[in-house]
């Protein structure tokens, strides 16, 4: 039960302390006037302006004791839904004497004259009410929002060092009770529909200002909200109040704002992209002639824009002294070697985003150009411009990404000129690291030549070799004896043809009893020539017993 005593105070402290306007509601009046503790008559009548000198205290009078509790705060009358205003409520207690004659408030502003009004007692109840604890209490001052006010509390007549003096701060448009029925307060209440398919914004507005148009428009949030051209006007009268607006980017700057057509009157904003930030990572620009790199945001936003390079696992690694902080200024990098591997990290906040201008090879002025001859890797400096740079040999592990420098070079290319790296001894199983060294920022080039296989030898240039002279031994050998074997089958083919041939013309007898095979058919050494028939030759038939003729077609 002790726990919820603080928390049911706490109202009353907030009132007094004047955050009254932070409240879900004010309290309302309906006609403002003094009201003073029962049987105290009071009569209310404005001070002098040129106020009286103070007076000694009368001897009754105790100068710490007379003014025991002033509190300040607001409360509202209205004449309508939306005519509502702000007045300021003095409530003072004190400690009533016969010298006391009644109190005097005055009310000062900056800027404003001071309002000052006495509120004087009877003799009769002053009398009665002698010695006791009386109230007094008005709420005729009018306020603006978030006006400063200083309060001043006197007794009539005024005794010196009996004064209470305090400031009071009237509320803001902070709560939903003064945005709904302060004239001043009411900005309309905006929804949006995103259409990102179409880029078109539908706005409705709702809870204007009653018996007024409505301005609307799109806008680039900074200090102040500056128009993109997309306005329009909602008459009063018309029973839609919706509008549809295109945009071109979805800009976390970019704002609906609105307001009524009244003088000053405030203005209502509400930003559908606010959590786009990526969106303002582009429009980076390059001028090749000068080398310099810059970007500019399209809204304000607090990030830090730095140079990286990045590697072959997609991760972009800072280049030392190369990060600047933007909020809303124009950021700008000289002297820049535009190599694709370059890029541009933004970070703001917790998150980080990579954007690469160069990656397109659009300005590249130099390059690693690496070919292969004779079994050797030859590699040469190209490029466009005069320019200085740093060669690095090096070895690269299996079990680090570092790269541990055997070698370092400078070389001064000229424009348009190839320029050998002139790399000696094994080169496999090791890169070459390439820098520009005539600029400000730039990345580090790497080419890492093929490995050396295991069961080469422990020069790779020299078994390269090797092997290529070998191969120019064994192809033309392999050639010659293909061709000694081509040669030799087509020679055993004609040479069987021809046997055949030789044997079909002399082997045309069969005898039945043959006692010696060399002298079964004997043909005469001199014949005469056939005689040919109708395309058929038909030799003289051999001397011998029981032959048959023997056909012969011709070829």
């Amino acid at each position: 039960m002790i726990l919820w005593v603080p928390l049911l105070m706490f109202p009353c402290w907030s009132g007094l302390s004047g955050a009254a306007g932070e409240s879900t509601g004010l309290e309302r009046i309906e006609k403002c006037g003094t009201r003073c503790s029962q049987g105290l008559k009071c009569k209310t009548k404005p001070d002098n302006w040129f106020p009286l000198p103070c007076q000694s205290p009368a001897e009754d009078l105790k100068p710490s004791s007379v003014f025991r509790n002033i509190s300040l705060s607001t409360v509202m009358s209205c004449e309508g839904r939306q005519k509502c205003s702000l007045h300021l409520r003095i409530k003072a207690a004190l400690q009533l004497t016969e010298s006391i004659h009644g109190v005097s408030i005055c009310t000062a502003s900056a800027g404003m004259m001071s309002n000052c009004q006495i509120f004087s007692f009877s003799r009769a109840s002053r009398e009665r009410m002698s010695g006791l604890q009386v109230e007094v209490e008005n709420d005729c001052t009018d306020i603006s929002l978030s006006q400063h006010v200083q309060v001043t509390v006197k007794t009539v007549p005024s005794y010196c060092g009996v004064t209470w003096t305090g400031t009071y701060d009237a509320p803001a448009c902070i709560s939903e009770d003064l945005r709904r029925h302060v004239p001043e307060c009411i900005t309309g209440r905006l929804s949006y529909d995103v259409h990102p398919e179409r880029k078109e914004l539908n706005v409705s507005v709702s809870e204007m200002l009653e018996d007024h148009d409505y301005h609307l428009r799109l806008c680039r949030k900074d200090f102040i909200c500056v128009g993109t051209g997309a306005y329009t006007l909602i008459k009063k009268a018309e029973p839609v109040k919706s509008v549809t607006f295109s945009y071109s980017r979805p800009l976390p700057c970019l704002c609906i704002e609105g307001w009524s057509a009244v003088m000053d009157a405030r203005r209502v904003q509400t930003c559908p992209f606010k959590d786009r930030l990526e969106e303002l990572w582009f429009g980076i620009n390059f001028d090749p002639l000068e080398e310099t790199l810059s970007w500019e945001p399209d809204c304000p936003v607090t990030a830090v824009v730095a140079l990286c390079q990045k590697r072959e696992d997609g991760a972009c690694v800072d280049l030392p002294h190369a990060s600047q902080n933007v909020s809303r200024e124009k950021i700008t990098f000289t002297r820049v070697d535009p190599q694709p591997q370059l890029c541009m990290k933004f970070t703001a906040g917790f998150q980080s985003w990579t954007r690469c201008p160069f990656a397109d090879y659009r300005f590249q002025v130099w390059e690693l150009a690496v070919t292969r001859q004779q079994g050797q890797d030859d590699v040469k400096m190209l490029s466009q411009i005069t320019a200085t740079f740093s060669v690095e040999l090096c070895v690269k592990s299996d079990r680090s990404t570092m790269c541990q420098i055997n070698e370092t070079h400078t070389m001064h290319v000229e424009k348009h000129k190839a320029a050998g790296l002139n790399l000696t001894g094994e080169l496999c199983n090791s890169c070459v690291q390439v820098k520009r060294l005539d600029v400000k920022y730039a990345v580090t080039v790497i080419h890492c030549f093929e490995q050396c296989h295991q069961s080469l030898p422990v020069r790779p240039v020299i078994s390269s070799q090797a092997s290529f002279d070998l191969t120019l031994v064994i192809v033309p050998a392999g050639v010659c004896l293909a061709g000694i074997i081509i040669i030799t089958l087509v020679l055993h083919v004609l040479l069987t043809v021809y046997q055949r041939r030789k044997q079909t013309r002399n082997g045309g007898c069969i005898s039945e009893k043959q006692k010696d095979p060399a002298f079964d058919c004997v043909a005469p050494v001199l014949q005469t020539p056939p005689a040919l028939h109708g395309g058929v030759l038909i030799p003289d038939s051999p001397q011998c017993g029981n032959t048959e003729r023997v056909t012969l077609i011709s070829d």
